[in-house]
């Protein structure tokens, strides 16, 4: 554990320990270190001992100069044996110190910052981290730099593993570092447990990789106490114990986070009663009949759970997740069939037009054979039971879905007997959205039951704390008799061979989409489709061409989805406003310009449109690949189709602000937890809190 504390470093007599009071009673900090600390959101005692360090140092034995490697991070201390500015032509300079530890010289360089100048004189002790850039002379650019001084304090910032923080202009790491080991000892009695009425005794931990990347250890060890957790965060002993103290703060953030959607789900449970729609077949047995196919057995088991929760006491919320062409959309469909017979009526939300024009087609296809009216309710079009056009019931059943957008949210779409909401691709829309609703349908304690479908797998570690307060079914089944798809990587300079072979498949009679990132050009070299519509057009003449994005008129996205639909136009030009809702069985080539703009589950997507037929398909992914998280994002695509391992892929890579649409999904932003290496923990404070709650599991 730390070393103690020397005696200067402790509190004025008779202070009083609270994490709420304010900085300022830190020794060494007035109101000019306080405005300092109020950049970095430090206001409080509390905030101080949670600034999290953003990497450690180990300052127990530094790397001799003569031994550093290129491109390899190191810490070194050395006396500062020169310093000088060099000015160039250009108007640029760069500011330099050589460092001198005994074996070897060093030089640091830091480009067009004047105030560096001011900083460093030679005989100074510093500690330089940084990447050697070259050998001959051995050089670090923009190196972190630290003084050592001779005081009181040396072993907060030497021997030892000393934190390194975010900081500001004002705000060295000394003097952070200094704050935060005062704070410790003048407030670690007032950090306490959050809930103590959790039994936390017997929980074991693996450990996560240390910032490196390597495995610290291996076996599961008890969690801290939180005041323990507090000080090893700044100063521990061994990486192993900074990394047990991130857990453990981390743990908290995810208890926190579990008693708000289990409380909330406990609240629904209690106060809430569903209708009752299991149905009596009357409805469902000629709809089976007319598909002249049979349900996979994953459609037949999710249809079991859903007929159940219709039985049971609560109204059901359930999330339903299957990958691209698993048959999503007719298991909504059975479960609204269920509803009808029940007598109530179903509301089916899309994020986009272009979705809920299909699937008002499929279950108007389905549905009005048998006596059941379909609506349509976006933006650009409403309708009721008197619009005839839009909207037709059958003789006598009184039956109707509404399927919209965005709009069935809003003032004029409501509904008295409503029993079932179908919320499809679920992340596009917020928590708020689906509940507001959900509450159009409620009367007196009776709501509506809530399926909501999601065709972007979810890694398990979201799904815990996005939908943590829904039930889980999972279509892991494709349907049979489709064709193979086949994903291909290619760069810029293969476009000849590619749209060579893209015309081969259409004078096949197949059909083809190409999708491009941009609507408009920009200063960047990312392709346009408005820019690129007539180059295509020429280039795959005289087959016809349609152009699709978001901008484009309702009616005329409407009118060109139709005519691709029917074979009128072979070539969709799009954004990727297709990637949902888009079903052409006979279209087999999808090519993706500028596929590195996009992430793997939006890949995944747009892939998704193809291969719905008997014909083996093609999915061709043109980029530059000039990063490395390019390359292995598109080589993921080239070697996997499951959407599951995709999406953890897509978690790693890019976080999860991709797959959460964050400033919808209600996730905080966590200070310690980390939703791309926590799973362990948001599993285990699920289960703590449930079990505490007294929810089934």
């Amino acid at each position: 554990m730390p070393a103690p504390i020397p005696e200067s470093a402790h509190p004025e007599p008779g202070s009083a320990p609270t994490l709420v009071s304010p900085v300022t009673c830190v020794w060494g900090v007035g109101s000019e270190r306080a405005a300092q600390l109020a950049r970095l959101d430090i206001q409080t005692v509390g905030d101080l001992l949670l600034h999290r360090p953003r990497r450690y140092e180990d300052r127990r034995n530094f790397q001799p100069i003569r031994e550093l490697l290129e491109g390899t991070p190191a810490t070194v201390r050395g006396k500062i044996v020169a310093t000088g500015t060099n000015r160039f032509k250009s108007g640029k300079f760069a500011f330099e110190i050589i460092v001198d530890d005994g074996t070897a010289r060093l030089h640091c360089r830091w480009w067009n910052l004047a105030f560096m100048e001011r900083l460093f004189t030679v005989g100074d002790d510093v500690l330089v981290f940084g990447k050697l850039h070259s050998l001959r002379p051995r050089m670090m650019d923009h190196p972190e730099t630290e003084k050592v001084l001779a005081d009181d304090e040396e072993q907060v910032h030497l021997n030892r593993i000393v934190p390194i923080y975010p900081a500001t202009e004002g705000l060295s790491q000394r003097v952070l570092r200094g704050l935060t080991w005062r704070a410790l000892q003048a407030h670690a009695a007032a950090v306490l447990d959050p809930h103590p009425e959790l039994d936390l005794a017997a929980i074991r931990l693996h450990p996560t990789d240390d910032a490196r990347g390597k495995q610290l250890a291996l076996e599961a060890r008890p969690l801290l106490p939180r005041p323990e957790a507090i000080r090893a965060l700044h100063f521990p002993a061994e990486l192993t114990h900074a990394d047990r103290a991130r857990q453990r703060l981390a743990f908290d953030e995810f208890i926190e986070l579990q008693f708000v959607i289990q409380q909330r789900r406990l609240n629904f449970e209690r106060s809430l009663r569903g209708a009752a729609c299991t149905g009596d077949n009357r409805l469902m047995k000629p709809f089976l009949a007319a598909l002249g196919f049979k349900l996979t057995g994953a459609q037949n088991r999710v249809l079991r759970e859903i007929r159940t929760d219709f039985g049971g006491k609560v109204p059901m919320r359930r999330l339903l997740q299957g990958d691209v062409g698993s048959g999503k959309t007719l298991v909504a469909a059975c479960a609204a069939v269920m509803t009808l017979e029940s007598g109530f009526d179903v509301a089916v939300m899309a994020p986009t037009e272009i979705l809920a024009e299909q699937l008002c087609r499929n279950f108007r296809r389905w549905f009005e054979p048998l006596g059941i009216g379909v609506a349509i309710w976006t933006g650009s079009r409403k309708s009721d039971e008197t619009d005839s056009a839009l909207f037709r019931p059958a003789a006598g059943t009184g039956l109707k879905v509404t399927v919209g957008t965005h709009a069935l949210i809003e003032a004029g779409f409501r509904s008295d007997q409503l029993g079932l909401v179908i919320i499809d691709e679920q992340h596009k829309f917020g928590v708020a959205q689906r509940e507001k609703l959900v509450r159009k349908g409620r009367r007196a304690d009776l709501a509506p039951h809530l399926l909501v479908m999601t065709a972007t797998p979810i890694p398990r570690t979201l799904g815990l704390t996005l939908y943590g307060d829904l039930d889980v079914s999972l279509l892991d089944e494709l349907p049979a008799g489709r064709g193979r798809i086949r994903t291909h990587v290619r760069t810029p300079d293969a476009l000849p061979k590619v749209w060579t072979f893209i015309r081969s498949e259409l004078e096949k009679g197949r059909q083809a989409y190409v999708v491009y990132p941009r609507v408009e050009e920009s200063e960047d070299d990312v392709k346009a489709v408005t820019v690129e519509f007539q180059k295509i057009c020429r280039e795959l003449a005289p087959h016809r061409g349609g152009l699709l994005h978001g901008r484009r008129p309702g009616e005329e996205k409407e009118a060109v989805m139709d005519a691709f639909r029917q074979g009128d136009i072979r070539i969709l030009v799009a954004t990727s406003v297709i990637e949902v809702g888009v079903d052409v069985p006979n279209a087999t080539i999808m090519l993706i310009e500028n596929a590195e703009q996009f992430g793997l589950a939006q890949l995944h997507q747009l892939r998704g449109r193809i291969g719905r037929g008997a014909h083996d398909s093609h999915c061709i992914l043109v980029a530059e690949q000039k990063t490395d998280e390019a390359r292995e994002r598109l080589e993921v695509m080239a070697t996997t189709h499951d959407g599951f391992v995709l999406a953890e892929a897509d978690l790693k890579l890019r976080g999860p602000g991709e797959l959460t649409g964050r400033s919808q999904s209600g996730l905080p932003d966590f200070r310690f937890g980390d939703l791309v290496r926590d799973r362990q923990l948001v599993e285990v404070a699920r289960e703590v809190v449930r079990r505490h709650l007294k929810l089934a599991l």
